[in-house]
């Protein structure tokens, strides 16, 4: 029992670790959405996914590991949760500081990378609304009326008040 509940907060704590890293490129990636540099967000969106394949090992190995500790202490896997397990530990002071230390450390870490994935959506999607605002102006251009302008013979000339005829076709 011991061996595993050493290696389930060894797990916890590389668990940690990737988040902290996630965390870091996801922080990097707020001013590359700002500044609307492709280039950056692939690259940072590439290092992210190294990472979460590291977090989903991590994540196979704990389950594993629960499933293990719940054999031995004849619990149901289904409700045996790490607050129980750090409930469970308290004639081991030492391993129930550890595992209390890494779960507070990864719920922590886990809850900032939810908040800036969040707002890192948000600008997204205000990125978004921006691109749709200029295709829409865009089209309006091109979709100008005319003017009343005559040619010398007394005809409307039919020229309209767009820009040009240079843009974004979707056609092409």
């Amino acid at each position: 029992m011991a061996s595993l509940m050493e290696n389930l907060i060894d797990i916890l704590d590389k668990e940690s670790s990737e988040y902290e890293n996630l965390l870091e490129l996801s922080m990097k990636k707020t001013p590359a959405i700002v500044a609307g540099d492709l280039k950056a967000l692939q690259t940072i969106t590439d290092e992210e996914q190294i990472v979460v394949s590291r977090i989903n090992h991590l994540e196979k190995l704990r389950i594993e590991d629960i499933n293990d500790i719940a054999n031995v202490l004849n619990k149901d896997v289904k409700t045996l949760k790490l607050a129980n397990l750090i409930e469970m530990l308290e004639a081991r002071p030492t391993e129930r500081q550890k595992l209390a230390d890494v779960h507070d450390r990864l719920q922590s870490v886990v809850h900032r990378v939810q908040m800036i994935n969040n707002q890192n959506r948000e600008l997204i999607g205000q990125a978004l609304d921006m691109v749709e605002f200029d295709m829409n102006l865009l089209q309006a251009m091109k979709s100008a009326p005319e003017t009343a302008e005559y040619n010398r013979g007394a005809y409307n000339a039919g020229n309209s008040m767009r820009i040009g005829t240079s843009g974004f076709d979707a056609k092409q």
